[in-house]
């Protein structure tokens, strides 16, 4: 048992040490181009990151000091800002121009609507700060942890497409799913919070959002994205950006999946609780 902690905690290490150093290449390319080549918009980036970190110190001066409350509340304000953002953003949009040509590839690829390029920046800002923030408190495990993978590969996704000023609108969309991470967060800090009661209408209609957003705002939205890529496939320029947005969307649908069978999961357990309090009832 002693073997298989050390174990354990050998592979924590070596996964802590490779993200860590990988999140420090990161913030020195981020600061390059600030710095050296005058991109004075990618300070968005830095302002997400230490907006997020303050809201980090509040919640822990006021309401909690434990690192997974903390960061799970964070990442609920985080979902919160995003998903109102990304919803002004395109009602915005709609109002302005109309919603023709809305979604064509060259909109999508080569334009950027307003306010979508300091939104992308401020949730990149978030990411990184997540990372470093389970990185410090060891809020991950295994020897790839899924969820260290995952901001790594939106901090390149989302990095790469700042430098380039390029399908800055794309990722703006795949944000949408954002909505569903609001109740995804609402039922972890819930649950910490000590509210458990399957048979509360509250936790019920929890569950029914949090699965119509996962189904609407994350599997049907990033579905529909990567069809729209791959039927717009021989309208992308030669180089990267086609390459890159696809391994992006694929790994943000195997996430999806996994992530769905862990809701599923969680449901079950939930609805096994239930019946059994009415059993004992009975």
């Amino acid at each position: 048992m002693q073997m298989l902690r050390t174990s354990h905690n050998r592979n924590d290490d070596r996964a802590g040490s490779f993200f860590l150093a990988t999140l420090i290449l990161w913030f020195v390319s981020v600061w390059f181009e600030i710095l050296f080549n005058k991109r004075r918009e990618l300070l968005w980036i830095i302002a997400g990151t230490w907006f997020f970190q303050i809201s980090n110190w509040v919640i822990r001066f006021l309401v909690s000091r434990d690192p997974l409350f903390v960061n799970t509340s964070v990442s609920l304000f985080h979902s919160t800002v995003t998903s109102v953002s990304v919803l002004f953003i395109l009602v915005y949009q709609c109002l302005k121009n109309g919603s023709d040509g809305l979604f064509e590839h060259s909109q999508l690829v080569g334009g950027t609507w307003e306010w979508a390029y300091p939104t992308l920046c401020f949730s990149c800002g978030y990411f990184a700060y997540d990372q470093l923030d389970m990185l410090l408190y060891r809020l991950y495990s295994g020897l790839i942890p899924s969820i260290l993978m995952h901001h790594l590969i939106l901090l390149i996704c989302f990095t790469l497409a700042l430098y380039r000023n390029v399908t800055v609108n794309y990722l703006i969309l795949t944000l949408i799913c954002e909505l569903h991470s609001i109740f995804l967060h609402v039922r972890k800090v819930r649950r910490m919070a000590g509210v458990r009661d399957a048979k509360s209408k509250i936790v019920k209609l929890e569950w029914v959002l949090n699965w119509v957003t996962f189904i609407v705002a994350r599997c049907v939205s990033h579905i529909l994205i990567t069809i729209k890529l791959i039927r717009d496939a021989p309208k992308f320029e030669k180089g990267v950006q086609l390459p890159l947005a696809l391994f992006g969307m694929t790994g943000m649908n195997l996430l999806n999946a996994g992530l769905g069978i862990d809701l599923f999961k969680a449901f079950k357990r939930e609805i096994n609780t239930l019946k059994g309090s009415y059993n004992h009832g009975e």
